[in-house]
C-alpha cells in the first residue's frame, strides 16, 4: 500500500462528498422509494398480515426497509464509478502519483456516509409512523455494525458493475436483484407462511438472518445464531466482492 493512499483517500473523498452535496436529490431519491414501501406495507397491507410477533407492523418490517435503503443507494457509486470512467478521470489520476486503489476506496466510503444519511432519513420517518425500540446503546451500536458491514459488502458489489458496464442504465440495473432479494425473506412476513421450495431458499439466503438479526435486537430479544451468521454473510460478501472488485480494477487501468 502507498505512503500517500491515507491522503490520497482523504483528498478523493472530499471530491466525491462535493459531488453528493451538490446533488442531495440522489440521497432523496434513494429514500424516497423505501419510504414509499413503507408507507403502502404499513397502511395498505400491515393490517391484513399475521407476523405473530406481538409488535406493530412497522417494527417486524423496518429492518428489511433498511436493507432495501441500501441496495437502492449503491446502484448511485455504480453510476458515478461507471461516468469517472467513461470521462476519463481514472487515466488522469494514474499519470499522477496516487495510490491506485485511493479512487476506489473514496467512492466506497463516499456510498457509506450518502447511505448513512438515506438510512437516517428512513429511520425518521418510521419514527413517525410508530416504530419503537426500548434497545439500549449496545444494541444500537450493533444493528449500526452491521448496517455499515451490509453497506461496504453491497458498496464493493457495486464497483464491479460500475468498472465493468457498457452502458450507464447496464451499471446501475445489477442493483435490481439485491432490492427484489428482501421479499424473499422473512423481512415482510414470517417465512414458515410460504411454500417449501420459497421456504428453503428464504431461510437460507443472508437477508433472512440480518433481518432477524436487526429485529430481535430492536425487540430487546435474544439474537441466538442469527447475528453469527449475519455477520458471516457480510464479512464474506464483503471479502469475496472486494477481491472481485480489485481484479477488475487492475485489468481496466492495465
Amino acid at each position: 500500500m502507498s505512503k500517500h493512499f491515507f491522503g490520497d483517500t482523504t483528498v478523493l473523498l472530499g471530491r466525491s462528498l462535493r459531488h453528493i452535496t451538490r446533488s442531495p436529490d440522489t440521497i432523496i431519491t434513494t429514500a424516497i422509494m423505501p419510504i414509499a414501501m413503507m408507507l403502502m406495507f404499513v397502511y395498505v397491507f400491515g393490517g391484513a398480515i399475521n407476523t405473530g410477533s406481538g409488535s406493530s407492523y412497522v417494527n417486524y418490517m423496518l429492518p428489511g426497509i433498511l436493507l432495501i435503503t441500501v441496495a437502492s443507494g449503491i446502484a448511485y457509486t455504480a453510476y458515478r464509478l461507471f461516468m469517472d470512467m467513461k470521462g476519463g478521470i481514472f487515466e488522469r489520476f494514474q499519470s499522477m502519483p496516487t495510490a491506485r486503489s485511493s479512487v476506489l476506496w473514496a467512492h466506497v466510503l463516499t456510498s457509506l456516509a450518502a447511505n448513512l444519511v438515506s438510512l437516517v432519513v428512513v429511520m425518521l420517518v418510521a419514527l413517525l409512523m410508530g416504530f419503537r425500540s426500548g434497545a439500549g446503546v449496545l444494541a444500537w451500536l450493533s444493528v449500526g455494525g452491521i448496517l455499515i458491514l451490509f453497506t461496504l459488502a453491497l458498496t464493493w458489489i457495486a464497483v464491479i458493475p460500475g468498472l465493468s458496464a457498457k452502458t450507464m442504465e447496464g451499471a446501475s440495473a445489477f442493483s435490481y436483484p439485491l432490492i427484489f432479494l428482501p421479499f424473499l425473506s422473512s423481512a415482510f412476513v414470517p417465512t414458515d407462511t410460504m411454500p417449501t421450495v420459497v421456504r428453503v431458499f428464504a431461510e437460507n439466503q443472508p437477508v433472512t438472518s440480518i433481518v432477524n438479526a436487526i429485529r430481535n435486537l430492536f425487540a430487546e430479544q435474544p439474537v441466538g445464531n442469527d447475528i453469527w451468521i449475519a455477520l458471516a454473510w457480510c464479512i464474506g460478501i464483503l471479502v469475496v466482492s472486494y477481491v472481485f472488485a480489485m481484479n477488475t480494477y487492475r485489468r481496466k487501468i492495465s
